[in-house]
């Protein structure tokens, strides 16, 4: 087993990190501030063809292994956080119809995300049914050769933005989890978005409530069976936690980066405050949390690859996601406290760094829920 990158993921790395750089960080702040979708971002990133990194070849993707999709969502989240977001949701919207979709959904979506023509959300999430899936109230009652949705998702990625909304609701309430099935909605066919949150962190990420009142969907539009729609969640989440794992390490990989060439800078006592050792152990622990939970991505990233052969992906998923989240938020602490009171101000990012690392320790399950996940893996 090896744990190094290949020359072509250097190679991208690299690329990566010289196009952040001009395109996508010097725009972060002012969307930030704003809270307007990062369009100029987004279609840098889309003129590059990273919105194909994660979609099949044979439908128009670029089928990038997984390693490297992370080191794509690291080096976007080290310049924009929100920029990594809207990388990484349209292909979360997407994974339930690439593993379980029909072919003929196949290749009337999975190739017009790839080229950036339209985007997708992912709704599992409601206002009394977040960690807890199974208790879902979205409803979905069969009508011919079609289904009636009516219910609300809260807390979705993308919403209004998106053009396709991967929606899970129940046939039957009383099945509990055995009930809940997964549908692809077209917002034009009656999805509305009442409002967007106002957030502290991904302030350019649009975050809102998506309301489904008697939206028709046509029974071709079912991904999978009916009852099915908690299994394709699940086995979907196991293979996007490792991104946002990735999209963590890479905010606390621009704190590092920040606050190495702050402590350089800025002069104390005589000289830089680089000089000073009790400064210079916090960087170094800084990165070593952040260098064990690149690993523990590129692990679980590995995994995927694989496929999964050891039936370990669940647990290393969680253990990614967990871990990486709590260090980027850890980190980013560290890099304000590090700045003192200039790191305090909006006049210097890492306090966006650290607003932003918050989330990722929250959404696509929280990392109390991953401690249990965790758990019974290690109890079963």
């Amino acid at each position: 087993m090896s744990f190094d990158l290949t020359n072509e993921q250097r190679q991208f790395r690299d690329m990566m990190r010289q196009f952040v750089d001009a395109e996508v960080a010097p725009h972060a702040a002012e969307y930030d501030r704003t809270q307007e979708f990062p369009w100029k971002s987004f279609h840098a990133c889309v003129g590059l063809e990273l919105s194909s990194m994660g979609i099949p070849a044979e439908y128009g993707g670029a089928g990038a292994d997984m390693v490297t999709q992370a080191i794509m969502a690291e080096e976007i989240a080290r310049g924009c956080a929100s920029t990594a977001v809207t990388m990484l949701i349209s292909k979360l919207g997407m994974l339930p119809v690439m593993n379980f979709g029909s072919e003929e959904i196949k290749k009337s979506y999975l190739p017009r995300v790839a080229s950036g023509e339209i985007q997708s959300s992912y709704c599992l999430s409601e206002a009394d049914a977040g960690s807890d899936v199974a208790s879902m109230r979205c409803r979905a009652t069969r009508d011919g050769d079609d289904y009636i949705l009516n219910g609300s998702k809260y807390w979705i990625t993308n919403a209004g933005i998106s053009d396709t909304y991967t929606v899970f609701a129940t046939v039957d309430p009383s099945l509990g989890s055995r009930g809940v099935t997964c549908f692809l909605v077209e917002k034009e066919w009656g999805v509305t978005v009442p409002k967007l949150e106002d957030k502290m962190g991904l302030r350019a990420s649009p975050t809102g409530e998506v309301i489904f009142n008697n939206v028709r969907v046509p029974a071709s539009h079912r991904i999978g069976e009916e009852g099915e729609g908690f299994k394709i969640a699940m086995h979907t989440l196991d293979r996007s936690r490792p991104t946002i794992g990735a999209q963590a390490v890479g905010i606390a990989q621009a704190g590092i980066d920040y606050a190495g060439q702050y402590m350089k800078d800025r002069h104390a006592f005589g000289g830089p405050i680089a000089n000073l050792q009790g400064l210079r152990f916090m960087l170094a622990d800084m990165a070593i949390r952040t260098e064990a939970a690149r690993a523990l991505v590129y692990r679980a990233c590995s995994t995927i690859d694989a496929g999964d052969p050891d039936g370990t992906l669940t647990y290393l998923g969680a253990a990614a996601k967990s871990f990486a989240s709590d260090t980027a938020m850890s980190v980013a602490t560290d890099a304000v406290q590090l700045l003192g009171g200039n790191g305090f101000t909006k006049d210097f990012p890492v306090e966006r760094f650290m607003r932003d690392a918050k989330i990722t320790q929250i959404y696509e399950g929280t990392n109390q829920v991953q401690r249990v996940v965790i758990s019974k893996h290690l109890l079963k």
